[in-house]
């Protein structure tokens, strides 16, 4: 739909293609289904309204170059029918499965461990884990008190946050404030020597697709690393529904603040994920161009909401520092709630009520935060990864001594690919000494 590698009616065929496959799909689903967690079954309700509005109106919006009148009719046939599937299915799940859904969510303990080995490398035990994670935690915390103080010293760190919340855009000028931070992002890492820029050419800030809502604040859609034709990258940011109440959406923008705004835009695009992607294609076998573990690319683009401002980036002004706290705590109790729900000694509410208080997030944040847990179980890795791109950042600043650059060792890592970090430990330091 939105990536450009055809002729319109070539990318249509490809459309209908599929779309006559999504209600056996469906049919499929329910057959399949076995004791679902109910959170999962809330989770598909709330987003299918969005996703059924998508195939009716954006589907079809995305090919009006299309004269075929032959084509057109059968685009809409099986348009139709997939919306059509999706309704049928939703009410399946309202009606007859919903009631169903006792499973239980959580991996347990034992599976926890082996699917951080497995994917990241990580051996260090689960309590161990936690202790590293409630230290982040608390560090921030008391980092988020001192800032506070700056900015008024006779409110507590919350009440200080609680009025910067207030400061945000209104929600129809929310994209196009995010647009203009990113040439000035862009320029600041070239005139730090932060890092080389690859690409000169920004992504496009758009509003989040319908089906991707539920569970996402913001997020990167970037080409392949061997794309060549259809090379546009999309930042995507999730606006308030048009149905939410004027509470909800009071509360959802304000997890949208001037400092959030700010760590958010170094997060996704510059230096985070979008840089980040964008050195891919010098990335020195398929491998490293293929491969991308969660705590090479979250981890460095969380490490870079704190680096940029550690450079200098915003002229030290206590309001974005407190953003970048707010958010280097919103994954610190990610990284708590995900261990302690997964391996049951914490509660969906629990984690909803930690989010809030420990982690100083707005209930609307919150409560999307504690779902996205129970299906993203290790989303530590955006804390984790920080915590060992720190490490090495430090180790590597001993071996080179006097010749340490942060713009060589920035480059340095973005050629590694997207490997786990215990890899690019070898390769850099030549050692595989302990990565935090």
């Amino acid at each position: 739909m939105k990536r450009n590698f055809a002729p319109q009616a070539e990318r249509l065929r490809s459309v209908i293609a599929r779309e006559k496959q999504i209600p056996r799909l469906f049919d499929q689903a329910r057959a399949n289904l076995n004791n679902s967690p109910r959170v999962f079954t809330e989770i598909a309700l709330q987003q299918l309204p969005d996703t059924v509005e998508f195939f009716r109106k954006d589907v079809p919006e995305a090919f009006t170059e299309v004269k075929d009148s032959a084509l057109l009719a059968e685009f809409k046939r099986s348009n139709e029918g997939a919306a059509a599937a999706l309704q049928n299915y939703e009410k399946f799940l309202k009606d007859t499965w919903l009631a169903k859904s006792k499973g239980d969510f959580r991996l347990g303990a034992e599976n926890y461990r082996k699917k951080l080995l497995y994917e990241e490398m990580v051996d260090i035990p689960l309590d161990r884990l936690l202790e590293i994670g409630f230290a982040d935690l608390h560090h921030n915390q008391q980092r988020l008190k001192e800032v506070a103080a700056q900015i008024d010293p006779k409110r507590n760190p919350q009440e200080v946050l609680a009025e910067l919340q207030q400061d945000h855009p209104k929600p129809q000028d929310l994209l196009q404030t995010f647009r203009n931070k990113l040439s000035e992002l862009r320029d600041f890492i070239r005139a730090k020597n932060i890092a080389t820029v690859p690409s000169e050419i920004l992504p496009m800030v758009e509003e989040t697709p319908p089906f991707e809502r539920a569970l996402t604040v913001a997020s990167m859609d970037t080409p392949g690393a061997y794309e060549n034709k259809a090379t546009e990258a999309f930042f995507n940011v999730t606006l308030p529904a048009p149905d939410w109440s004027a509470q909800k959406t009071a509360e959802w923008m304000q997890g949208f603040n001037r400092g959030t705004i700010a760590s958010t835009a170094i997060h996704e695009v510059y230096p985070g994920h979008y840089f980040q992607f964008l050195w891919i294609k010098s990335a020195p076998s398929k491998t490293r161009k293929l491969l991308f573990t969660g705590a090479n690319a979250e981890g460095w683009a969380h490490y870079c909401e704190q680096m940029m401002l550690d450079e200098g980036y915003g002229n030290n002004d206590p309001k974005l520092r407190m953003g970048q706290l707010q958010d280097a705590l919103l994954r610190d109790a990610r990284y708590i709630a995900g261990i302690q729900m997964h391996t049951g000694k914490m509660t969906l509410d629990a984690a909803r009520e930690f989010f809030i208080k420990e982690g100083y997030q707005p209930p609307a944040v919150a409560d999307e935060e504690s779902k996205r847990g129970t299906s993203d179980p290790t989303y530590l890795v955006y804390t984790l990864g920080k915590l060992q791109i720190m490490k090495l950042r430090e180790d590597y600043a001993k071996l080179k001594g006097d010749s340490f650059s942060l713009k060589e060792f920035h480059d340095t890592l973005m050629l590694q690919g997207g490997v786990p970090l215990k890899i690019i430990r070898q390769a850099m330091l030549g050692n595989n000494g302990p990565t935090l």
